[in-house]
């Protein structure tokens, strides 16, 4: 052999050294295989995840926005409120585009005590008191309850000031009361109340479940409310800015900086922050076992030289360049890659589908990723064969006969 050796010759040279030892082979490829496969599956499952985040989020937080009174220092230190949430406040913003229900809130003084029974025995320690909160009819659907037991009143109840109440859950238990069947009663102050529904779940505002939940306008005659603590209004996903910007002014056109806003920032923005905070954990895990590919493909090249330095010697010694020692080492080490890449992208794909079938999530993969997965895994094979192609193309002829 003498002069340059042709492309194809070349090719079919790294092939042959491939192929010789298929046992070596496997071994090899496992390490790029693994490497390519995590970093395609963990690709995917950041991006899934961050899918999953941005719904979790959307379902509580991007779609709530909270309207309360502003406050200023007064004398002495202590706050006082420079506005109040007008009793129609559910009427006025419910207009507003992006709104979707709107409730009051308000919360009533410690001194108002909720008891089970109307006669106490003095004798008995006295029991702490459920607190007692104000609110529209809409406020189970703003806050995505849902009921164990009954019903939640209606705008009816409101409008006529009935005493009926709702209780949490964890009021009823104190309460012992855990059905409304037979219309049972509390005493609020000392009137009684009928309890028609119990809330057993609440995607916002928790304390809902320790509470004794009254219409506000029955709150506002019988029990003195003097005003709502705040506005909760429940929102398209996206409109947050819009809303949290328009719902002061129909509030109060002349004065809507009085009060305190509380309003997600656009989704968009949210889903791509969360989508590149879990993208840079997880690449990073994908890239370390990469890393581990590689060094298993540069190491069993490293061992091919070796065990083949007769070869490389008689090669050498019947025309063949050092460049073209170099060349077919190289060849082979990238067409390892390849291959690695090629099955670590389908091992990847199959184990995100297979998560995510088992979670119940949808599977989010960018189309970019298989493609680069290969892309890598040539990259890879390149980089760890280099060193090996080097210390091959280094082989003297008469050396590598002489230890033959």
């Amino acid at each position: 052999m003498s002069g340059q050796i042709s492309l194809r010759a070349l090719v079919h040279e790294a092939f042959e050294g491939i192929g010789s030892r298929p046992s070596r082979l496997v071994i090899t490829l496992l390490g790029t295989v693994l490497g390519i496969a995590s970093l395609v599956a963990t690709i995917g499952f950041a991006q899934t995840a961050a899918g999953q985040i941005s719904q979790q989020f959307d379902a509580l937080a991007a779609t709530r926005v909270t309207v309360e009174p502003g406050s200023t220092q007064g004398p002495g230190g202590k706050e006082r409120a420079t506005s109040r949430v007008p009793w129609d406040a559910v009427e006025r913003v419910t207009p507003l585009a992006g709104v979707v229900d709107a409730a009051l809130v308000g919360k009533l003084p410690a001194s108002v005590r909720v008891e089970a029974v109307q006669v106490q025995d003095p004798s008995e320690p006295q029991k702490s008191s459920p607190p007692v909160i104000a609110a529209s009819p809409d406020l189970l659907r703003v806050v995505k309850g849902g009921l164990q037991t009954g019903r939640f009143f209606d705008e009816g109840h409101n409008e006529r000031r009935d005493r009926v109440v709702v209780l949490g859950a964890e009021a009823a238990k104190r309460l012992g009361i855990n059905r409304v069947t037979g219309q049972p009663a509390v005493f609020v102050d000392g009137r009684a109340y009928t309890v028609i529904g119990i809330i057993d779940s609440v995607g916002t505002r928790n304390n809902l479940l320790d509470s004794v939940i009254v219409p506000v306008q029955t709150a506002r005659s019988e029990l003195a409310l003097a005003s709502p603590e705040s506005l909760d209004i429940r929102i398209d996903i996206g409109a947050g800015p819009v809303v949290g910007r328009q719902a002061p002014i129909a509030l109060n056109p002349n004065s809507p900086d009085t009060f305190k806003v509380s309003a997600p920032a656009g989704s968009n923005a949210l889903q791509s922050e969360v989508e590149s905070d879990v993208n840079v954990l997880f690449l990073a895990i994908g890239i370390v076992a990469l890393i581990g590919g590689g060094i298993g493909i540069a190491n069993v090249t490293l061992l091919s030289v070796s065990e083949r330095r007769g070869e490389i010697g008689l090669r050498r010694a019947l025309g063949a360049r050092t460049r073209d020692i170099a060349q077919q080492f190289m060849l082979e080490s990238v067409t390892i890659g390849v291959l690695g890449g090629l099955i670590g992208v389908v091992v990847g794909l199959f184990a995100l589908i297979g998560v995510c079938l088992v979670q119940g999530w949808t599977p989010v993969l960018a189309p970019w990723a298989a493609p680069v997965g290969v892309v890598v895994g040539a990259l890879v094979g390149l980089i760890a064969g280099g060193y090996p192609a080097m210390k091959a193309a280094r082989v003297e002829p008469v050396d590598a006969l002489r230890d033959a």
